[in-house]
């Protein structure tokens, strides 16, 4: 088991307390040299441009700047994003986006991407937002044109959504064969599939058994399409409280 950190970039008012941006940053900072320094697997940022659980005036940074400055400020721990909203932008310019952090991270990047969600965030960006159907099937095309921007010399790609042709990619990243991909999102009949045909990890939510039942599925997947489940790796999260002691940790659970 590894054990990774979603740092404080403000979208859950975790930056809330402290009014000047650049502090903010700075303390962001800090924690995730914190956590190249301790151990941790990797570090994550939410990709969301305002806070929840309604939207405020306080710091958000955005996700995709933040980690390139991180992977800077960083030697040892990988950095992804937990998870790429894929409606927010093209997908052969987020593959590119993503080789480049690759690089910059000397082959560091988890590339996490989802559906998408949160509606008042779309349409205040001026975002259309379709149904959830809809925005999986985006998703799925999506998935196609990055393997695409990351193993074709000249990608291309004909969907209903999306249209790639003879995109070059170069550098295409470090990490071989390609940037591991994780797809977050738990819907066991298209998301979970998906996570089998084109993933190589997957973010599920909820407590044990029903992680437990959503790997089972997820093994399904992987016989049907014939991929080897133990090649992708399964993570979930928790909100964690630390303290001198459990019950002053019990105290800051919210």
């Amino acid at each position: 088991m590894k054990y990774s950190i979603a740092l404080p970039n403000g979208w859950k008012m975790s930056l809330v307390e402290i009014k000047d941006p650049v502090e903010a940053y700075e303390t962001m900072t800090n924690v995730a040299k914190a956590a190249d320094e301790t151990g941790f697997e990797a570090i994550w940022l939410v990709d969301h441009f305002h806070t929840v659980p309604y939207p405020s005036q306080e710091v958000t940074f955005e996700c995709w700047m933040s980690l390139a400055a991180l992977a800077r400020d960083t030697k040892r721990v990988r950095v992804g994003q937990i998870v790429t909203c894929n409606s927010y932008r093209n997908p052969a310019l987020v593959a590119k986006m993503a080789s480049t952090l690759d690089v910059l991270s000397h082959g560091r990047l988890n590339f996490g991407i989802g559906a998408g969600w949160y509606e008042h965030e779309y349409r205040a960006y001026g975002y259309p937002f379709p149904d959830g159907p809809e925005r999986l099937r985006q998703l799925r095309e999506a998935l196609q044109v990055i393997h695409a921007m990351w193993e074709q010399e000249e990608a291309t790609f004909e969907g209903q959504y999306y249209q790639v042709r003879g995109a070059i990619n170069q550098p295409k990243g470090v990490q071989k064969p390609h940037i591991p991909i994780l797809i977050g999102g738990s819907g066991e009949k298209v998301t979970l599939k998906l996570v089998a045909q084109y993933g190589d990890a997957c973010n599920v939510s909820g407590d044990l058994k029903t992680l437990e039942h959503k790997f089972a599925v997820l093994k399904q997947h992987c016989e049907s399409v014939g991929r080897d489940f133990e090649s992708i790796y399964r993570t979930t999260g928790a909100f964690c409280s630390i303290a001198d002691s459990d019950e002053e940790a019990l105290a800051l659970v919210p």
